[in-house]
């Protein structure tokens, strides 16, 4: 297993993953592919945006996205939110999306982050004890969204 951020190249595989093995939210409109890759390039360089990546067999078959967030609070800590934590279903319970979630974690611990959230939009009870089996709880506060 190669754990690395992704990169422009990486886009057709990612997106591969985002519309056929991201359950509860597939795009549904026509992507544009020279996006993905400038957003891919800004990930790449960007220390405080994570696209990691799991490839293997030569392609991308799991990610996750982190984002690490300033903040003033907690003596000028900054929080992390991790988001799209997707594997390819031909490589699930495999460890994948455990040990990315294990280096985000240890990333958000080297930028001094207070606390991670994780965000899904699964209400699975599979899903949500994957997430409390690898150190993740259900908490109490509440996502508000406001769709744009």
């Amino acid at each position: 297993m190669y754990i690395r951020k992704a990169k422009r190249t990486d886009a057709n595989d990612l997106k591969v993953l985002y519309f056929e093995h991201l359950t509860h939210f597939p795009p549904q409109e026509e992507q544009d592919m020279n996006l993905w890759e400038q957003l891919l390039d800004k990930f790449e360089k960007d220390e405080n945006m994570y696209l990691l990546v799991v490839e293997e067999d030569g392609k991308v078959v799991s990610s996750v996205q982190m984002v690490i967030i300033e903040s003033l609070t907690h003596n000028v800590r900054p929080f992390a939110v991790i988001e799209n934590v997707v594997t390819h279903a031909d490589y699930r319970n495999r460890g994948y999306a455990s040990a990315l979630l294990e280096k985000a974690s240890e990333t958000a611990k080297e930028h001094r982050c207070y606390k991670v959230f994780l965000e899904t939009g699964s209400n699975k009870e599979s899903t949500l004890n994957f997430y409390k089996k690898n150190g993740f709880e259900i908490d109490q506060k509440h996502s508000c969204l406001k769709r744009l």
